[in-house]
């Protein structure tokens, strides 16, 4: 068993003094003891092909014990069982449920999506948010797609196909020119932006924080500040945006939105969704505004993630 000292001297050091500048010493060192070992498995059930009625009477059928997850009614905590062991069963084969985190369910759950509404994901692989808010939308409106990467684009189309959702078309391009060719044609924009992955670091494996750099951090927080401003150009007045990432620095959430915030026509809206995990942003150096937004702290069950939700004034 891995110790919070081998973690220290594992992960990133300058990644280690920033976690310990921006929490209180307990929390931080909860959120180090979350990355030394695999995550419980949760999954969504597909509504487009079953109901979680069915998916319970199913587990309790073949012994595998679960918990619900009182903010989301379609998600489920597995105790005894693992992805490995639902990717053998004919439900997983079939479609009927997602291996997805439950930080992951929040974005489009935020965003909440509506039935014959027009949705832009804008960097959408492997497909779990949206084939989600298919989903949450009955297949009734539309979904468009993007992914930048050619092989993981093949991913999303596979699992868009898998899940039934038929209102979503995948496309592979650049998220940063969408807004320029889809001029404030959206209802809605999800902007899932690619991150440093802080939040789902894990010593069982490497390639979680191998990358990890302060120089890589403030690529990303560029490459998403141009990602924005291109969910902005795509979403009509009027319209809902959400803006997360499965990281915890400042430079890829809180700058990223202030940035927003002064450059863009956009306010930050409440988010009404209860997560006991969940803390506000940090506002110390911020507007005010960002204590809507909302931080989801490491822990066996969770994913670290940061969520915004604006609307276009």
């Amino acid at each position: 068993m891995a110790s919070i000292n081998d973690v220290k001297r594992r992960l990133p050091e300058e990644f280690i003094d920033f976690i310990y500048e921006e929490f209180t010493v307990g929390t931080a060192d909860k959120m180090l003891y979350s990355f030394m070992d695999e995550r419980l498995t949760t999954l969504r059930v597909n509504t487009l092909k079953y109901s979680i009625n069915d998916l319970m009477e199913y587990f309790k059928k073949i012994n595998i014990k679960f918990d619900r997850v009182p903010w989301y009614s379609d998600a489920i905590i597995l105790k005894n069982a693992k992805e490995k062991d639902i990717e053998k069963l004919d439900i997983y084969e079939k479609g009927y449920v997602y291996m997805q985190s439950l930080p992951s369910m929040v974005p489009p759950l935020v965003l909440n999506p509506k039935k014959g509404e027009k949705v832009l994901d804008m960097t959408a692989a492997p497909g779990s948010k949206t084939t989600q808010m298919a989903a949450m939308m009955e297949n009734e409106g539309y979904i468009l797609a993007n992914e930048l990467d050619k092989v993981r684009c093949e991913r999303l189309k596979y699992n868009v196909e898998k899940q039934g959702a038929s209102i979503v078309e995948v496309i592979n391009g650049r998220g940063e020119t969408l807004g320029d060719k889809f001029p404030e044609e959206f209802d809605k924009v999800l902007l899932d932006a690619p991150c440093s992955g802080e939040g789902r670091f894990t010593l069982k494996d490497v390639k979680t924080y191998r990358f990890w750099s302060m120089r890589e951090v403030n690529r990303l927080s560029n490459l998403q500040k141009k990602l924005f401003q291109s969910a902005f150009k795509a979403l009509k007045k009027g319209g809902i945006m959400v803006y997360s990432t499965c990281t915890l620095n400042r430079k890829e959430n809180e700058e990223v939105v202030e940035w927003a915030l002064n450059n863009l026509d956009v306010e930050i809206l409440d988010i009404d969704l209860k997560i006991n995990v969940a803390v506000s942003a940090f506002t110390d150096k911020y507007s005010n505004d960002l204590n809507k937004a909302i931080r989801i702290l490491p822990s066996k069950e969770l994913e670290g993630f940061f969520v915004c939700k604006f609307l276009k004034k």
